[in-house]
């Protein structure tokens, strides 16, 4: 715990030494958040939810130029207004929470690529660039989760509910994970 806490003082303190050079406002926005503590998903979370104004889970332009103040990023209007339509991917003139996020996330480094796809090819078996149901059969075991070891769940249960964490809600077709340009 300690190292984690330490970790995220020389990350606050870099972000604001890098702060001071910036010119890119989705940078200065990423940086503002990392220097008051907002490393990772959870703190990403918290600087969501303090720019939505009404909780409504979603940004409006006013919300996010009132937040980009209240984080610091002083910007002109028209500059707000790109900054805006790049976090807005769908263009319905607010942005949620997984357009916040996958816009302020830095990129990955290659060298966390390389652990991806090397996970990636474990779990694709067939190695047809999808991740289905059927692979993921030959590479998780049901038998080691508690609660099949206790009897409260199935051997098929276990494994719907891990599988619930990869396929989408929306459309169930059993492709779990797709490499890119497949």
């Amino acid at each position: 715990m300690a190292g984690t806490a330490r970790h995220d003082r020389e990350m606050a303190m870099q972000a604001k030494k890098n702060l001071s050079n910036c010119t890119d406002p989705i940078e200065k926005l990423r940086l503002q958040c990392l220097s008051r503590g907002s490393a990772g998903i959870k703190g990403l979370g918290r600087a969501f939810r303090i720019m939505d104004d009404d909780g409504s889970k979603n940004l409006d332009f006013k919300e996010f130029l009132k937040g980009l103040h209240d984080y610091g990023l002083v910007i002109g209007k028209e500059e707000a207004e790109a900054l805006f339509s790049q976090f807005d991917k769908n263009g319905n003139g607010t942005i949620d929470f997984d357009e916040f996020l996958v816009t302020l996330r830095p990129p990955m480094s290659n060298a966390r690529k390389d652990v991806i796809m090397q996970a990636f090819r474990k779990l694709d078996k067939t190695g047809d660039g999808i991740v289905t149901i059927e692979d993921l059969r030959g590479v998780y075991n049901a038998k080691h989760h508690p609660k099949y070891q206790n009897g409260e769940w199935t051997e098929d249960q276990v494994f719907r509910i891990f599988l619930d964490n990869f396929d989408s809600p929306y459309d169930k077709d059993g492709q779990l994970m797709v490499l890119p340009g497949t």
